[in-house]
């Protein structure tokens, strides 16, 4: 292989030096060569996928067809999503910005950048390798922005090769040893929370210094809401009431089962590596995350079984299509990135995201051998079906995910009641969609 890995951490260490300009060629802007011939050239690419997830196993042999197709080598530098997310408008703006990247979709975050002129319209290519043929009508939302960042109408400015949502992963053998079924109502979900605390077991695996918790806060927003709801929330289609009755009962439940002890306290000081890991521990016997921990359960867990399920009684879960491949608007080689993204959309790239615990957005079904891939796939079609994908709860505003986390923190420590915690997110979410809008 010629692909060269390089430290997470290289291109960060010396941050001052790149963001203060480097010389470099210019950016790849001539008229569009499908199947280009990268004899000789580079492709630099970044993403923030383990080497085991279903996305890391399928780019990785993206990565050989690709060299191996063009000629070209293909420099990987290997990521956190936090290093990408918090500093892609300086990097991306510099001479030190990669030719590709996965970033995160979404108007606080992919739109941001294309309102920036920071990503590069990818629609031409589109039109040349027919990608919209191959991805779903409701997974487009997220590769379309218009000139303010809004999702859902525009020019693509990135594409998506596998889709993800937020489900219940769930310790079969806890749950066998305490006699509880697989709740089909909020009812029984709250029963079996109660039964596994009665028992000395805290239930939710959390975390509230990063994403888990502001998931499930919104999954309990959705667990009544519409798709006008969810519009007006996401698309700023209509006002936003953060006193509705919504937000209220997903405040009021995230209190209450804190007080109830089925989330822990010691939860606002954890990360999202931190409640995976207790799950894949057996410490906690529900976990409420995205799909994107499927492979790392599959590898990871070795002393108990488990499974998963949506969320009970929810029309809607958090979900959309994958994170984007985007193609920086000071790429060197467009080109060559517009390849790799057609290479990883092929059927043998998508079937390996399938057969690894991943979901294929254009993969043969038939390729599709794994009995719990199958089972994830099965819940996600369900929810696309049912036109269930409600997006992320920190998509709307570029600064509410760090926004949510605080206000949720203050919610699990009891240092502000329901009703302020509201407020205050309220009037962060208010002031961030302004910006935008």
């Amino acid at each position: 292989m010629r692909k060269k890995h390089i430290a997470a951490g290289a291109i960060f260490a010396t941050a001052a030096l790149l963001l203060a300009g480097c010389t470099g060629g210019q950016a790849d802007d001539g008229p569009l060569v499908k199947d280009p011939d990268g004899e000789g050239k580079t492709l630099t690419l970044w993403h923030y996928e383990s080497e085991t997830s279903a996305m890391g196993v399928a780019w990785d042999a993206a990565i050989d067809k690709f060299e191996e197709e063009t000629g070209a080598t293909v420099e990987f530098e290997e990521k956190s999503f936090e290093q990408i997310r918090s500093t892609a408008s300086q990097v991306l703006n510099s001479d030190a910005s990669p030719d590709i990247l996965e970033y995160n979709k979404g108007n606080a975050t992919a739109g941001l950048l294309a309102s920036q002129g920071l990503l590069t319209d990818m629609t031409e290519a589109v039109e040349a390798y027919g990608w919209d043929d191959k991805l779903a009508e409701s997974l487009q939302t997220t590769t379309r922005y218009d000139e303010d960042g809004v999702m859902g109408s525009g020019g693509y400015y990135g594409i998506p090769n596998y889709g993800e949502f937020v489900e219940v992963y769930y310790n079969k053998d806890a749950f066998a040893q305490y006699g509880i079924e697989v709740p089909t109502t909020f009812d029984e979900f709250e029963a079996a929370l109660a039964t596994f605390k009665e028992n000395g077991v805290t239930p939710l695996a959390e975390s509230v210094a990063e994403y888990p918790l502001g998931q499930l806060f919104y999954q309990l927003a959705l667990y009544d809401a519409t798709r006008e709801w969810v519009n007006d929330y996401q698309l700023y289609t209509g006002t936003v009431d953060w006193h509705d009755d919504n937000f209220t009962f997903a405040a009021e439940t995230i209190a209450d089962w804190v007080d109830k002890g089925y989330i822990s306290k010691d939860s606002t000081g954890l990360k999202a590596e931190d409640a995976g890991v207790a799950f894949i521990n057996g410490t906690n016997p529900i976990f409420y995350s995205g799909s994107w921990w499927y492979g790392r359960m599959v590898t990871d867990i070795t002393t108990f079984d488990w499974g998963t399920f949506l969320f009970p009684e929810a029309a809607m879960s958090p979900g959309s299509s994958g994170n984007l491949w985007v193609v920086p608007e000071n790429s060197k080689e467009k080109d060559l990135a517009y390849k790799f993204i057609d290479i990883t959309m092929s059927p043998e790239i998508q079937a390996l995201i399938g057969n690894n615990g991943g979901i294929p957005v254009a993969a043969d079904a038939a390729d599709i051998t794994d009995p719990k891939s199958q089972e994830l796939i099965a819940n996600f079609n369900a929810l696309t079906e049912a036109d269930g994908l409600a997006f992320y709860p920190d998509w709307p505003a570029p600064t509410f995910y760090d926004q949510l986390n605080a206000g949720l923190q203050e919610l699990v420590n009891g240092t502000k009641s329901t009703d302020e915690v509201l407020t205050q997110l309220g009037d962060d979410y208010q002031s961030g969609v302004d910006d935008i809008k």
